[in-house]
């Protein structure tokens, strides 16, 4: 049997939907989005109409992701996530049956986000579809049930190419209509203090949707890159205060 380098193999292994959309840099499903090796396995049955709904995926797609699962360990990855947000309601299943740790979706990260922010603040979510995302969604990963959301589904472009899987995307259209539901979240939330993007295909738009609203933005891409500095914490013993002043 050959034997496996765990040492150069990608540490983090992508369970991708099986779509056909453009992944535009920053979208999870780009190798280009990040500065370490990643490895993507694509599940054929997952597709969008059947991961984005209020029930969450069926016994036979679950076991499509596990088996999935289990080829990625194989080839020596240390941690696993999903190229979709709405795979939160199946956090503890997935993890259950994986050897190695799982974070299933950005919205793993809002327990966090909530403890962090001031009094009187709490976490808003913006979505792919807020008419899907449920209770059990939040549930899945020990978030609060009852935070404000916000979907893109009354926009023009992003949840409709999402949607319907189209191969064209117009990227300033999908960031105007981010940013048009973080404004809308925030007129009927005005207790929001800080965002998180469920959907794995907003991350592109994080930076510009901060600055618009003034508030810090979490996504799956900043998500992923603290559980790998857990794997590789970086030198200090070289740096020196002349270094870094």
């Amino acid at each position: 049997m050959q034997h496996l380098d765990r040492s150069t193999a990608p540490r983090l292994g992508i369970l991708m939907l099986n779509t056909r959309f453009p992944r535009v840099p920053g979208d999870i499903g780009n190798p280009m989005t990040f500065d370490y090796a990643v490895r993507h396995a694509v599940i054929e049955l997952a597709t969008v109409d059947r991961i984005v709904t209020a029930d969450g995926p069926s016994a036979e797609v679950m076991d499509a992701f596990v088996e999935a699962a289990h080829g990625l360990v194989e080839q020596g990855v240390e941690g696993l996530t999903t190229s979709c947000g709405f795979m939160a309601i199946a956090q503890r299943e997935l993890a259950g049956r994986c050897r190695v740790p799982v974070i299933s979706s950005s919205l793993c990260q809002i327990p966090l986000v909530q403890a962090a922010l001031p009094a009187g603040k709490r976490v808003g979510v913006i979505t792919i579809d807020s008419t899907q995302l449920t209770a059990a969604h939040f549930a899945g990963v020990g978030a609060p049930t009852d935070l404000p959301i916000e979907g893109v589904e009354a926009g023009d472009e992003l949840a409709r190419v999402i949607q319907e899987d189209l191969e064209t995307l117009d990227v300033k259209k999908a960031e105007a209509d981010v940013i048009d539901a973080g404004r809308r979240l925030l007129a009927k939330a005005p207790d929001v203090g800080a965002i998180v993007l469920e959907c794995t295909n907003m991350a592109p738009y994080a930076r510009t949707l901060a600055r618009a609203l003034d508030l810090p933005v979490y996504d799956i891409i900043g998500l992923l890159g603290w559980w790998r500095r857990s794997l590789e914490p970086p030198v200090f013993e070289k740096r020196t205060l002349g270094a870094e002043a």
